[in-house]
């Protein structure tokens, strides 16, 4: 049976509330994104989580939603304290996938001459690949435990980095809560050699240049100008995260049936927050997001000595600055404002970022005037895009917007479109760079697999639920 939508206005869409749904959806999209949804199980999914005890407001999906494991990637969904529930399919197997964005003092014509040697030293500083691991760090039990609990913090405490990069992280870069003692052997197996790793699939490492500026005043909040060279980090917590995912993924299902929870999906399974179970699963996600924390900043310590070795400046001619890193897979207890009154939520967030307004505390004091960083990577043959949040986007969604530009194809059907083509001599003809660990990952990530993110960017500003600042445009990139 098809999914019931109404059209609200040019960038809202709601599925009546029916049936079993205790709320009603709002998806966020264009005409022609919604004829393309409707042929998939995406809108489903978003009715689904709608049917999930505790859910305040509506079951939000962004521009950028694609079908994913039980919630829609791209999938907002927020819980009350005390009556909702927390599931891992609403953060996914990912933890804390999210993104750094970093800025330097360099223009592009300072790089272009060193491009090429810049980007073979990203490949060999930094592992990419399924499984990819480091040979120079592997963590002892109590280190990996440190990491856990401490998360960015304790690389920095290691010399990875400073202060200020934790100032202008998501949380400090530390979720409080982590309990190690929650993690299976497998998991801290899998955490111990693949610390300061990319990984595969989307994850990526790329080098930009500021190709325009849409808004004066938070560019120069965030030190952006054109021309100026831009770093972007996109990778998670890895195999750890993913074990953590799958081993709470049992435990869930238990759980459901233990407390009488009704699933259309048993994708969704799920336990009240305030259970044991719950608050396990909470304890174990922190320790994974803490890992994905520790994961970035350590690559970040590489880029910034990668830039050095291939560019001959020190630090402070570089000044490869951390402009902000952002969560796009977790669960968060957060205050917001429902019908004119202050309620404790679990917000859910899964392919979607924080987008938090000007004046919240949880922003950045060097952005509070102009709003939260937001960081919307694209597909590496266009751009990605910078933005701030909004008050629009506190008061809709929880403070939330999308994440990237979103899947159009399956890796399967993406492969299929790449067959007989060479996807880096087309990027190379694009004066796009890529080193990558294998041709498939390229051709599953090819620039036609995904959404045009300058569509999905422009739904998100004209909706009000975040403001362009900047665009960037791809120059070297390294893949898994």
């Amino acid at each position: 049976m098809g999914v019931t939508i109404e059209k609200i206005d040019d960038c809202r869409w709601r599925i009546p509330q029916q049936g079993k749904m205790r709320s009603e959806g709002l998806v966020f999209a264009s005409e022609a994104m919604i004829r393309l949804l409707q042929k998939e199980q995406a809108l489903e999914q978003v009715r689904n989580v709608a049917t999930l005890p505790g859910i305040v407001g509506p079951s939000i999906a962004m521009p950028d939603i694609h079908w994913g494991y039980g919630f829609p990637i791209g999938g907002v969904a927020a819980f009350d304290a005390d009556e909702g529930i927390v599931s891992p399919g609403g953060v996914g197997y990912d933890i804390n996938c999210g993104v750094r964005l970093l800025r330097c003092a360099l223009r592009v014509e300072d790089l272009r001459p060193q491009l090429q040697e810049l980007l073979d030293l990203l490949y060999r500083n930094v592992p990419a690949g399924v499984g990819s691991m480091r040979k120079d760090l592997k963590l002892t039990p109590q280190q990996e435990r440190q990491v856990l609990e401490q998360g960015a913090r304790w690389a920095v405490r290691q010399g990875y980095g400073s202060e200020e990069d934790l100032r202008h992280t998501e949380a400090g870069g530390t979720i409080p809560g982590a309990d190690p003692g929650l993690i299976s052997e497998r998991a801290l197996e899998r955490g111990r050699t693949q610390l300061g790793t990319l990984g595969s699939g989307n994850h990526f490492l790329e080098v930009q240049q500021v190709e325009t500026i849409g808004d004066e005043a938070a560019a120069a909040a965030l030190g952006l100008f054109p021309g100026q060279i831009t770093v972007s980090i996109h990778t998670g917590s890895r195999g750890f995260g993913y074990q953590v995912c799958d081993d709470f993924l049992q435990i869930m299902q238990r759980a459901s049936q233990k407390y009488g929870i009704e699933l259309p999906d048993r994708q969704l399974c799920c336990a009240p927050l305030r259970s044991p179970e719950g608050e396990q699963y909470l304890a174990a996600m922190a320790c994974a997001a803490n890992y994905a924390f520790a994961n970035r900043q350590l690559i970040t310590s590489w880029v910034r000595d990668s830039f050095g070795q291939a560019l001959g400046l020190s630090p402070q001619e570089l000044r490869l600055s951390l402009i902000y890193d952002v969560c796009h897979n977790i669960a968060k207890m957060e205050t917001h404002t429902v019908d004119g009154r202050e309620r404790r939520l679990c917000v859910h967030r899964k392919g979607a970022t924080r987008a938090f307004p000007p004046g919240h505390p949880e922003t950045p004091e060097l952005y509070r005037q102009v709003g939260q960083p937001v960081l919307i990577p694209g597909d590496m043959g266009r751009c990605s895009y910078v933005l701030v949040g909004t008050p629009g986007a506190f008061a809709e969604t929880y403070g939330s917007t999308c994440h990237g530009a979103g899947r159009l194809l399956s890796r399967h059907a993406a492969k299929k479109l790449a067959r007989g083509r060479n996807i880096e001599v087309e990027l190379a003809r694009q004066g796009i760079l890529v080193r990558a660990a294998s041709r498939g990952t390229v051709a599953e990530e090819l620039p036609e697999a995904y959404k045009d993110v300058s569509e999905v960017v422009g739904i998100v500003q004209r909706a009000g639920i975040g403001k362009i600042v900047a665009r960037l445009k791809p120059l070297a990139v390294v893949k898994g």
